[in-house]
């Protein structure tokens, strides 16, 4: 068995990553598992525990959708958070444009369930984890912290690949290992 996903692999500029290491520093004091920069990474599905004999069909429905789908022009804009107002459990941030991101998850999703894995039941929302909160000391502070920093941005991206992952969990933190890639269609000027 292997703990997989598939995802496209984020590498924001510097100036994103510069507000995004003022937000963990202006945040150092709550517990929250922050997203290590060379693992930043758009969760497009998420398998969990796979049985490995899954994997080469897998990699057929990945390699098919990725010849199906233009190049991902994208950037990273706006912090937002997931759990209520009261107990927020992840802090992201936002996609856009996000509707052709949007519609290659559901895409995925639907391929995927033709070979037996069920589509996620929550909405599919495009989004970039940050990181994960564990508990929060000061949720005043916290909140203000958000807001002074919600127009957080990148530059804009282009993505041309999936990328399937094997995540092995250590103590320290997950290690991400790329088990194939899948090239997206390029768009001819």
């Amino acid at each position: 068995m292997k703990r997989l996903f598939a995802a496209l692999k984020i590498y924001p500029d510097a100036y994103f990553l510069s507000s995004y290491r003022k937000l963990k520093s202006a945040l150092h004091h709550e517990h929250i598992k922050w997203v290590e920069e060379h693992n930043i990474h758009v969760t497009l599905k998420f398998f969990g525990e796979t049985d490995e004999r899954k994997i080469p069909a897998i990699c057929s429905s990945l390699r098919e959708r990725g010849l199906m789908t233009s190049e991902i022009d994208l950037q990273l804009s706006g912090l937002g958070i997931f759990g209520s107002a009261y107990a927020p459990k992840v802090i992201w941030v936002g996609i856009e444009p996000f509707d052709q991101l949007s519609t290659l998850m559901k895409n995925i999703h639907g391929d995927l369930a033709t070979i037996g894995f069920e589509a996620d039941r929550q909405n599919l929302v495009p989004h970039l984890t940050l990181g994960r909160i564990k508990f929060l000391k000061d949720k005043v502070l916290f909140d203000h912290i958000l807001s002074q920093l919600k127009t957080i941005a990148s530059a804009p991206l282009r993505i041309g690949e999936i990328i399937l992952y094997e995540s092995i969990l250590h103590h320290e933190g997950p290690e991400y290992i790329i088990l194939d890639r899948f090239p997206l269609k390029k768009e001819l000027p």
